[in-house]
């Protein structure tokens, strides 16, 4: 039997009214298909850059030398070679002779070790090794200590410098912090020690090169870094320089604008080091 309803007396065989649940209201999308499909396409192409971004942060260009590499003054003296000494490097010796003078250089950060080889074949013909290690990542931050090895490998019997640019150069200032008796010298190129980084009370002598328009390095934190160097250090400004003109792998963000030569301002960078290295004892 059908389920009745209770009245007074008895009970009612009249099935129970219900009352029919109110119909729900239709949800409209938020966004319409065209909306979506742009949303969809953005998202992918934001994906597919910041996956390239980090390939090219990963994955670093080969190391080639020789390609862009001649000094100056076009006088070429330099042996040049790929060798593996706790990772690549790239080792300029002179083409005659031995090299009394080792220079392990620290390359900037994300710049490829090649882009200083012209340096490394322009003070080969002073009697001048130099070796530019490969940092994981490109980062010399990546292995401050490289220079251990370097060393060992290459520096019996010679006086050695170390030196960097940008960021090469801060790790450079701090491997020379804790190695200054095993060093006769520090060149840094637009480059100044970490805030809790001082060599003040080391008597290394140190080259400091501000290029003069310089919009990566401010010059106030190049001049500013003077004070974590020790006493005597040679400041030189490298007149109408930029940033991205101690290497060759062309222009940088947010760099200054030059008002001189790439060319003029490597053949100032090199007599600066050039005098810096004869006055060493």
């Amino acid at each position: 039997m059908g389920e009745g309803r209770a009245y007074a007396g008895g009970v009612s065989t009249e099935p129970a009214l219900t009352t029919p649940a109110p119909a729900r209201p239709r949800r409209r999308p938020l966004l319409s298909p065209r909306v979506r499909a742009w949303v969809i396409a953005g998202v992918s192409l934001l994906g597919g850059y910041l996956i390239s971004t980090a390939r090219q942060a990963v994955v670093r260009p080969p190391l080639v030398v020789g390609q862009d590499a001649v000094p100056p003054s076009g006088q070429d003296t330099a042996r040049v070679t790929l060798e593996n000494v706790g990772g690549p490097v790239i080792d300029i010796r002179p083409a005659q002779g031995e090299a009394d003078t080792l220079l392990v250089f620290y390359p900037g950060g994300l710049v490829r070790p090649q882009a200083y080889e012209w340096l490394g074949r322009a003070l080969a013909a002073r009697g001048v090794q130099t070796v530019i290690p490969a940092f994981p990542l490109d980062l010399a931050v990546t292995g401050i200590g490289r220079a251990d090895g370097l060393i060992a490998q290459y520096g019996q019997g010679k006086r050695v410098v170390i030196a960097g640019h940008s960021l090469g150069g801060a790790m450079a200032a701090q491997y020379a912090a804790s190695n200054a008796d095993a060093l006769a010298g520090l060149i840094l190129m637009a480059a100044y020690p970490a805030g809790n980084v001082s060599l003040k009370d080391r008597t290394l002598p140190v080259l400091s090169l501000l290029a003069e328009r310089d919009g990566v390095a401010a010059p106030d934190d190049v001049r500013g870094g003077l004070e974590r160097l020790p006493e005597g250090t040679t400041l030189t400004v490298i007149p109408g320089a930029v940033h991205s003109f101690f290497g060759r792998y062309g222009p940088q963000k947010g760099d200054g604008l030059p008002t001189v030569t790439h060319a003029q301002a490597e053949e100032e960078i090199l007599n600066a080091v050039q005098d810096f290295l004869t006055g060493l004892k």
